[in-house]
């Protein structure tokens, strides 16, 4: 890793490797037509936008101690230098690169980003809490452990400091400003959510709130509050706040109630055999397809989200489940970005008019749609089982790879019995998206599930013939063979899963789940090609001036 030291060092004094390094996210303007929204919701939007800065301010303060200030003196510097330095750290909201293993790209700051963020006192090791929350009480351990405390030294004891009075003054103005849009919007179930949230910043229970959450169903979307928790990299315990204003796509809503109606339909005709069949599915987890207005927070550093899955309390989702939320613009701008330049360097110069930003979104939203089908309680050797319990670690990457399959199976099964228009432009458009698309997941590697289903499913299909390398460096999909491939894949892989066969997991991925070399070649090809978006808020900042650069 010492390359990664030397770019952290270059990049804190070489405006060239900033600018670099920013290069990678390609600026956006997120626009969202609001004029549509009831009036009581459009004057809702000033209060909770700006409720979405203050969750910026205290993002900043979870992810760094030192952020605050490090951030006044990058504003203070207004040096071409400075400029570049405060461009990236608002992108990353802090001084360590999210693509470069969080490695630092200020001087005068850790070389790598804390385990612990600010969650945790920062001397704190692993073995010394572990230690302390074994001698606490149940209800002082559930708090130590929970989603929403901090832990702190107090005259050289560790403590839990709630939310509730560790951002004590942000916390306030949020309350405040939710119950000041509660009061303007004529939405129950947006009124309900706001109210009980606000509660929940000053009390720091989010039950009550995360259930109303749950049964949000407004033309504006709010999701706000303390969520993922990804940025604590000690134990994964403690919860960073973000916030998600945006508007309900009511047109790609109704999609996926379309097919969600129909998925019954595609389980019993799944090309496996029928006794691994579910002859009855249970109840989905509800989508909701919206465009994002603004993300702060924990949304809106580094590579950002175009979809997330929530709440993660397990007592709720025990009582109502769990909710995915897609971000359609943010989708769309993503697709624009950075796949279109994609296409044009993997796909041949005849092919890259069948590129199509409604191909990818319907096949993402199909995706999601079949991880709910499928084998997913199965008997090996007279247990009752799963295939994530069977398949262990191998597990993710299959289930990705079984999910992306099953999508376009289920698509071109509805597209055969006339329930979806197109016409012949319907198979190229989405299979040759499908290809493009294929190339922007290889590019994160094949060390996580998506890189590595994806790699499997397109060498699988290569196999196949249903995919070729042209000598040019370019890559075709053959319509005449492609439908069959998915078909077989689409089997091989549900097999493989409702066996529970580990040892036939493995061996699939032993033989597929690699770059082979024209795949790496391609890819050394898109270096230039932006990694993510930094999207420009055009709506927000039009209805409340950002406080910020």
């Amino acid at each position: 890793m010492r390359w990664l030291a030397l770019l952290a060092f270059l990049a804190a004094v070489n405006p060239d490797e900033l600018e670099r390094m920013t290069a990678r996210f390609a600026p956006v303007k997120l626009q969202v037509d609001t004029t549509k929204l009831p009036p009581g919701d459009r004057a809702a939007l000033v209060p909770l936008i700006r409720a979405a800065y203050v969750i910026d301010t205290v993002f900043l303060t979870q992810f760094w101690s030192g952020n605050h200030e490090l951030l006044a003196k990058l504003k203070n510097d207004t040096t071409p230098l400075g400029r570049a330095r405060l461009l990236l750290f608002w992108i990353e909201k802090g001084p360590w690169s999210s693509l470069d293993h969080h490695k630092a790209f200020l001087p005068g700051v850790p070389e790598c980003k804390p385990e612990c963020a600010n969650f945790y006192a920062p001397d704190i090791t692993k073995e010394e809490f572990e230690r302390w929350v074994a001698n606490l009480s149940e209800r002082e351990r559930q708090d130590a452990q929970g989603f929403f405390t901090t832990i702190r030294r107090t005259n050289g004891t560790l403590t839990s400091i709630p939310y509730a009075d560790e951002y004590r003054n942000d916390m306030v103005k949020l309350a405040t400003l939710l119950r000041e849009a509660s009061m303007k919007t004529e939405n129950a179930t947006l009124k309900r959510f706001l109210n009980l949230r606000a509660d929940a910043f000053l009390s720091n229970d989010y039950y009550e709130s995360d259930v109303a959450w749950m049964d949000l169903d407004a033309p504006l979307d709010i999701t706000i509050g303390p969520y993922e928790t990804y940025n604590d990299e000690l134990f994964g315990y403690k919860a960073a706040f973000e916030a998600y204003i945006t508007v309900r796509d009511d047109r790609e809503t109704a999609k996926v109630r379309f097919f969600s109606e129909h998925l019954q339909e595609i389980e019993d005709n799944l090309p496996v055999d029928p006794k691994y069949r579910n002859p009855k599915l249970g109840a989905l987890a509800p989508i909701r397809v919206v465009n994002q207005i603004i993300a702060t927070g924990d949304a809106a550093h580094g590579v950002r989200t175009a979809a997330f899955n929530l709440p993660n309390d397990e007592r709720v989702i025990k009582e109502k489940g769990s909710k995915r939320v897609m971000l359609r613009n943010v989708q769309e701008a993503k697709f624009n970005s950075i796949l279109v330049p994609i296409a044009k360097r993997v796909l041949p110069a005849a092919a890259q008019a069948d590129l199509s930003f409604d191909s990818f979104f319907t096949h993402i939203l199909a995706h999601e749609l079949t991880h709910g089908i499928g084998p997913h309680d199965i008997s090996v050797g007279g247990r009752s089982t799963s295939p994530r319990r069977e398949l262990k670690e191998l597990y993710s990457a299959i289930e990705e790879a079984k999910a992306d399959v099953c999508g376009l199976f289920m698509l071109q099964y509805m597209y055969e019995r006339n329930l979806l228009p197109g016409g012949a432009e319907f198979e190229r458009k989405l299979y040759t998206t499908y290809l493009a698309s294929a190339f922007r997941t290889l590019r994160f590697g094949i060390n996580e599930a998506h890189g590595r289903g994806m790699a499997l499913q397109v060498n699988y299909l290569t196999d196949k013939g249903a995919f070729r390398a042209n000598a040019d460096g370019t890559f075709a999909a053959d319509f005449g063979r492609i439908k069959t491939a998915v078909r077989d894949l689409a089997r091989d892989l549900l097999t493989l899963e409702a066996m529970g066969d580990y040892a036939g997991a493995q061996r699939m991925l032993d033989t597929y789940a690699k770059l082979r070399p024209d795949m790496s070649r391609a890819i050394e090809g898109l270096r230039e090609v932006p990694t993510d978006i930094a999207p420009i808020n055009v709506t927000a900042d039009a209805i409340v001036r950002p406080p910020l650069p």
